[in-house]
């Protein structure tokens, strides 16, 4: 259970267009018998607690949360921190899976072999597997509802003077214009940016390709907030009245920026030097790109942040993803917050930001859900561990995760709240009103029982009563508490090793590596293309992992400092796709030899696998 709720902000701007099919954080208690309807008001934000996992650096404001949106903002209201200006991506409800590319390392004596031969690494033959990061699906009313409560929050902790951009595209952009108005007010809406991009874009033979997305721009206070002017050269390609020519005899002139951004962007410094801007999507050509779907480009994000905020200013993220909005921010003089519910963003974000040698704490909300990765991949692994699970069963519709089939009881509908919804996490009255007399009710087959997990329960001995007064059906309610199977998800890979102390340094040779997690996914991986090369009558090259399994390894981190507690990366290796060696953030050609080196007496030791999962071991 939280520790608290947090209130949000007062009612939202009156006089403005509605939406009238969400709920807006206000849960509806409907019973069937009459027309008697109950609202109960939100509660608030769910404030956790929030633990400190790693000092970057010298101790500083920035932050990286592992948290949903929600828990981020409740814990940043009750530490009295205000963002200036807010830079959001989150997930455009396109009805799609974004996946990650998971790497296989080389072997290290491979590497020495070639290193040997001066022959240079490639991505051609590097084998590689997909998983899903995070799924988004989702009804509409959902997702708005969703981002309703999430809007409210932001502006919780927004400073007077702040402003925020919202990023989207056609699928759910112009509901969510509605819901901007609805929260900070028309009357604060700045400008709908258009970010135009040349790649992409693929579209149906009855329809135009779609080149765009929108960028929604509010502020706090119209009375009292500015934006920085950028001046934009543009280059032509004869002389014009009030042309101008620039040191190549190029002509040019110098205009205010318009509301579509597309291209490269030429900006004119108050010194007169120009600074480019590149807006286009990032291709897998593009120095920046890091195998992280939906990354947006570094120029895009540079602008949109030096047109709404100063130095020194705290610019935050809540879908931070690959940690664009971080970085920028870090370069460009401002104090960042970035957020995000998935481990591969927080370890992206963290390893990109330790590149740049910047100060940071990495900080994780305890609120109970102990998730695999992300939200998605722990409902794929939660429909794994519940014994005899089956999913997408006849007559049980997609409220439910799937159901048991018991000897004794047929068929056993199973409730799971979905990890991504914060609104799921908590059960209570409403919830358990809606199952009753709706869910059971709707079920094409005849249950005796229902199983309900919950994460939270408001008051389970008040909940039992309302079971037991309210439940007209014949079917039994059984509550489980989720968190025990979840934990159930995390178990920690093996690591063998040895330590040596030559002179004045210590050395760490990892002997073996093994991660149960990954073999399966590998197994699973090499069956499904052996079926289908089978069946196209081709010849399979299947992945195949050494007995040491060090091809399994990203990162290998030895602290120092702490034994136990949070975490102080005293040294670090990471192995990149191509099998070279990252020391501490420092790009190499240097191949990963098996080890890791120390000045000083490592006490403990933490391995990140290619797929994000991290063990730390003691080495005392």
């Amino acid at each position: 259970m939280p520790i608290k709720y947090i209130p949000y902000t007062p009612n939202t701007i009156e006089g403005q267009a509605v939406l009238d099919n969400i709920t807006r954080t206000k849960r509806v208690l409907r019973y069937r018998e009459n027309n008697e309807v109950y609202n109960r008001l939100e509660r608030g934000m769910p404030y956790y607690e929030v633990e400190t996992v790693e000092q970057v650096g010298k101790p500083s404001d920035n932050l990286v949360i592992r948290g949903e949106c929600l828990s981020a903002c409740a814990y940043l209201k009750e530490q009295g921190i205000k963002v200036d200006l807010v830079y959001i991506d989150p997930p455009f409800a396109s009805g799609a899976d974004y996946a990650k590319k998971v790497y296989i390392r080389r072997n290290p004596k491979l590497a020495e072999k070639i290193k040997a031969a001066e022959t240079e690494m490639d991505i051609e033959g590097i084998k590689a597997f997909e998983e899903t990061m995070y799924g988004d699906i989702w009804q509409k009313e959902d997702f708005l509802n969703w981002m309703y409560e999430n809007l409210q929050a932001i502006k919780s902790i927004m400073s007077e003077n702040a402003s925020i951009y919202m990023h989207l595209d056609w699928h759910i952009g112009h509901y969510v214009k509605i819901l901007m108005d609805e929260v900070f007010g028309e009357n604060n809406f700045v400008n709908e940016i258009i970010w135009a991009y040349r790649s992409g874009g693929a579209s149906k033979k009855a329809s135009i390709a779609r080149k765009h997305d929108c960028i929604y721009f509010y502020c706090n206070n119209p009375d009292t907030f500015e934006i920085n002017t950028i001046k934009e050269r543009q280059y032509l390609d004869k002389k014009f009245i009030g042309t101008l020519v620039d040191e190549n005899g190029r002509f040019y002139v110098d205009t205010i920026l318009t509301d579509t951004l597309m291209g490269v962007i030429h900006r004119v410094l108050d010194d007169g030097s120009i600074k480019n801007y590149s807006c286009r999507p990032v291709l897998n050509v593009s120095k920046e790109r890091l195998d992280y779907s939906t990354q947006k480009p570094e120029g895009l994000v540079d602008l949109l942040l030096e047109i709404a905020s100063n130095k020194d200013m705290v610019v935050a993220d809540f879908f931070g993803g690959s940690g664009v909005t971080a970085k920028v921010a870090n370069e460009l003089g401002r104090k960042f917050i970035h957020c995000d519910i998935g481990i591969n963003s927080i370890q992206t974000v963290r390893d990109r930001l330790v590149a740049e040698k910047a100060n940071f704490t990495v900080k994780e909300v305890k609120d109970g859900v102990n998730l695999f990765r992300n939200p998605q991949q722990t409902m794929d692994k939660l429909s794994t561990l519940i014994t005899g699970l089956q999913t997408k069963v006849e007559g049980v519709s997609n409220f439910w995760l799937g159901a048991i089939n018991d000897s004794k009881l047929g068929s056993v509908p199973v409730y799971v709240p979905e990890l991504i919804d914060s609104q799921q996490k908590l059960l209570d009255i409403p919830t358990i009103n809606r199952i009753i007399n709706q869910e059971i009710q709707n079920l094409s087959i005849t249950a005796k029982k229902v199983i309900v997990y919950y994460i939270d329960i408001d008051d389970e001995k008040e909940l039992k009563k309302f079971i037991k007064e309210n439940n007209a059906t014949t079917t039994d309610i059984e509550l489980r508490d989720l968190k025990n199977l979840l934990h159930e998800t995390v178990v920690n890979d093996e690591l063998e090793f040895s330590v040596s102390k030559e002179k004045e340094e210590y050395s760490i040779s990892i002997d073996k590596f093994i991660s149960d997690r990954l073999k399966q996914k590998i197994n699973e991986f090499n069956d499904k293309g052996n079926l289908q090369a089978i069946n196209k009558g081709k010849k399979f090259d299947p992945i195949n992992i050494s007995e040491e399994g060090l091809e399994l390894i990203e990162l290998i981190s030895l602290d120092c400092k702490n034994s136990e507690g949070e975490w102080f990366s005293s040294t670090e290796i990471k192995i990149d796709k191509l099998g070279y060696v990252i020391y501490d953030g420092e790009k190499s050609k240097d191949f990963w030899n098996g080890k890791i080196t120390s000045k000083e007496k490592p006490l403990r030791i933490k391995v990140r696998n290619i797929s994000g999962d991290e063990s730390i071991v003691s080495v005392e």
